[in-house]
């Protein structure tokens, strides 16, 4: 019934002139092209990429889909149906740009579709979903990129650093070992926690005659229509992404996790700290603390403090715009200093044409995608727990562990077809 409504809903087509060749056409060995589903703020601002023309986009909201397809150009096609954009030959690349209760289930089945993948961060929405990815993507061999960067280049949020920096000054031992890292507003950090709080007791409201809230909520649980479920205030419930800790985690751990050097290794202890969460609607949060096996500490801090570290460790503290209180740490002497690691490659297009891994990846973007998921766990539940790197999954904690794995409403699934 869904593929029935989606081709009703689809609203127009207009056939690809590369698709048909003649003047301007390129062929497909020396362009890439990409389709986008989910075209709402994050997916439409990602229509224009070097070297990869948009053919398709999709929505579920037909106001959302045809105004992307217009900026996109003549040659792109709008539709309602992820599934129909994962038929088509002729698009290489599936930019997922959905609410995040969607991403492992549209990365599958793009995979499964021969398709590679960019997908919006966080990666997946739980555990168990970045799992089943990870499986998939390496079954089939395709391509991921994360859309977060800030482990490859750029400066790592207001911090005054790049990751660059602080990988040089943590692999030669600046600073000593173990090491803490403090994402806090001192440091260089918006939580959002207040922008990304949900409502409680949202009356039902009729569903707008342009929007598909059936297929949105997708394998989320069947909750009434309310806009401030839906669209960008949708990351204020725990169904569908987990509040300023969902949105900014990723971009905020990711980079130090490879700073860090534990792209292969999770932490195990998580310390929440925070007001009770409600059990549909994320609440403000104070703090959220994840300790490796060897010591080193991640604090995600939403507390308001002066003079915080960005880092510490035995040897000395290292704080925003590069004041230490270690003598010569400046930052003439530590881009001096020669890398220890080797580069990554930082161009998918580069990654989709080599067949190289970008940096950041499937294997390690779950890593990371996971200290974002521990740490909604922790707050949900609200109290310390303790994670077996070894197994994946808590110990002596049923209830926690029932978190990796949620059940998905019927018929979407994680095993077997995408329906």
């Amino acid at each position: 019934m869904l593929r029935t409504t989606a081709a009703a809903a689809a609203g127009f087509t207009i056939v690809p002139r590369r698709v048909l060749g003649g003047p301007g056409y390129t062929p497909p060995s020396e362009q890439l092209t990409k389709a986008i589903i989910g075209v709402g703020g994050m997916g439409i601002g990602h229509i224009p990429y070097a070297g990869t023309p948009t053919l398709a986009v999709c929505d579920v909201d037909r106001n959302h889909a045809r105004e992307a397809a217009e900026q996109a150009g003549p040659d792109c096609t709008a539709y309602h149906d992820f599934r129909e954009v994962l038929e088509r030959p002729d698009i290489d690349i599936v930019h997922v740009a959905t609410p995040p209760h969607w991403h492992g289930l549209i990365a599958i089945a793009a995979a499964r579709a021969g398709k590679d993948v960019w997908c919006e961060k966080p990666l997946t929405r739980t555990v168990g979903e970045g799992e089943a990815l990870v499986q998939e993507i390496r079954r089939t061999g395709r391509m991921l990129r994360i859309n977060t960067w800030f482990r490859l280049y750029g400066d790592f949020f207001q911090s005054g650093y790049t990751a660059r920096d602080l990988v040089k000054i943590c692999d030669h031992g600046l600073l000593g070992w173990p090491l803490k890292f403090t994402l806090s507003a001192d440091t260089g950090f918006d939580w959002k926690v207040d922008m990304w709080a949900g409502l409680t007791h949202l009356p039902p409201e009729p569903v707008p005659e342009h929007f598909d809230y059936d297929f949105w909520l997708g394998p989320a649980p069947y909750k009434p229509y309310h806009p401030h479920r839906t669209h960008g205030s949708f990351r204020g419930y725990w169904d569908y992404d987990g509040g300023g800790l969902g949105d900014m985690s990723q971009h905020y751990v990711d980079p130090v996790q490879y700073i860090l050097d534990k792209d292969e290794e999770s932490p195990v202890e998580i310390i929440p700290d925070s007001q009770q969460q409600h059990y549909d609607a994320v609440r403000p949060w104070r703090s959220v603390l994840l300790r490796y096996a060897d010591g080193c500490e991640i604090l995600c801090d939403n507390a308001r403090r002066d003079r915080v570290p960005l880092i510490e460790g035995p040897a000395g503290r290292l704080y925003r715009n590069w004041e230490s209180d270690v003598p010569g740490l400046t930052r003439r002497y530590v881009q001096a200093l020669p890398d220890l690691r080797e580069p990554q490659i930082t161009d998918f297009v580069e990654s989709v044409r080599t067949r190289r891994k970008f940096g950041l990846n499937e294997a390690n973007g779950h890593r990371s995608c996971t200290l974002v998921n521990l740490a909604k766990i922790a707050l949900r539940l609200g109290r310390p727990l303790r994670f077996d790197d070894a197994t994946q999954r808590f110990i002596d904690d049923d209830h926690a562990n029932r978190l990796i794995h949620q059940p998905m409403r019927a018929p979407w699934s994680l095993g077997g077809p995408i329906v």
